[in-house]
């Protein structure tokens, strides 16, 4: 890791993210302190939730808890339990077996149990199965819980190749955190589900420091066999790449003018020759963050069933319903937001049937 600035490897994330004092486990433990001190009771360790719903109103649920079978009832329910990014087997039915690739970057237990149960009582279904937030990781990341320590974010300083050697998409068309969550469908797209991040050393420095170290050779040839793609092959696109770049005054934090000419697949900014050993390769698998599937929902939070009414006392709010409103694409924030509004939304509209 070269000398430069501190700031500049994080200097995007600024402009866009907000960074708090105990990160996201003390968003999380002040809302249980809140809910505890309304009275609010915590269940924890609860499997096996099986819920009870007749002509599109909840009635009751049953769970089980230390070997025991428990029930609960309720005048509403409020369906928060997320998608079914960690159910490998359902990702399947939308992306075949190249899901079996995907790594999940957060809890293993989001399986889709609820939304599942929910889309078999009949309730009408938002999104497509296809659609996730799935951005590019480190391809050494566990398979879950890897959170976002395991990002790469050294694609835009390089070039990007599958195991062939070979680019398939514009590593520089716009600032990295604008793009990155384009990258794990990119990644999913190719062979064996996997790609290789190419940088050399005028790139380090530049992009968050990661929790696993580079794969380092001070030879293209050294590189290319340690991450098994083809000698020729790679040695060919970087030798084209390298021919390819326009000349200029280069600048991360700017849409610069280094950029490709003559190339099938052009890189639109931030191009510079490959040329400065050590060079360094990170594999890159698609981390799947969340999924866009969810149950339909009206301005009240009501889950809406498959005849169109809204049922009288069901409520959904965070990824079961972010297909509501992302069909695809993503917006930095947007999951938080979501939660946040129509997790306060549903919570109103809960209680107010109660009332």
């Amino acid at each position: 890791m070269s000398h430069s600035s501190p700031h500049s490897g994080t200097l995007h994330l600024g402009r866009t993210n907000a960074f708090f004092l105990g990160g996201g486990k003390a968003l999380v433990n002040a809302l249980y302190r809140f809910s505890e001190k309304l009275g609010v009771q915590l269940i924890y360790e609860a499997t096996n939730i099986d819920l009870n719903i007749s002509g599109g109103r909840f009635i009751d649920l049953t769970y089980q808890q230390a070997n025991s079978t428990h029930h609960l009832s309720g005048g509403s329910l409020i369906a928060a339990a997320g998608g079914f990014e960690a159910n490998l087997a359902w990702l399947e039915e939308a992306w075949g077996p190249a899901a079996r690739n995907f790594l999940v970057r957060g809890t293993p237990y989001n399986k889709g149990n609820i939304l599942r149960q929910l889309l078999d009582a009949k309730f009408k279904q938002v999104g497509d199965a296809g659609q996730c937030h799935a951005v590019a990781i480190d391809g050494r990341a566990p398979a879950y819980d890897g959170g976002i320590v395991s990002r790469v974010d050294s694609v835009p300083l390089g070039i990007v190749v599958n195991n062939d050697g070979k680019r398939f998409s514009d590593e520089g068309e716009e600032f990295w955190p604008k793009r990155y969550a384009t990258w794990g469908r990119l990644i999913a797209q190719q062979t064996d589900q996997i790609a290789y991040a190419i940088t050399d050393a005028k790139a380090d420095g530049l992009f968050m420091p990661t929790v696993l170290p580079p794969i380092q050779s001070t030879t293209i040839d050294d590189l290319a066999s340690q991450i098994n793609v083809p000698v020729d092959s790679l040695l060919k696109t970087i030798d084209e790449f390298n021919t390819a770049t326009v000349p200029g005054s280069f600048d991360h934090r700017l849409l610069d003018e280094c950029r490709t000419e003559g190339l099938a697949i052009r890189k639109s900014h931030w191009a510079r020759p490959l040329d400065t050993p050590p060079f360094s390769a990170y594999p890159l698998r698609p981390g799947i963050t969340f999924t866009y599937l969810g149950v339909a929902v009206d301005e009240q939070a009501r889950v809406q069933r498959e005849d169109g009414k809204p049922s009288e006392n069901i409520f959904s709010t965070g990824e079961m319903m972010a297909g509501n409103i992302l069909g695809r694409g993503y917006l930095a924030g947007i999951g938080m937001t979501i939660g946040n509004v129509f997790g306060r939304i549903a919570g109103q509209e809960a209680a107010r049937h109660v009332s």
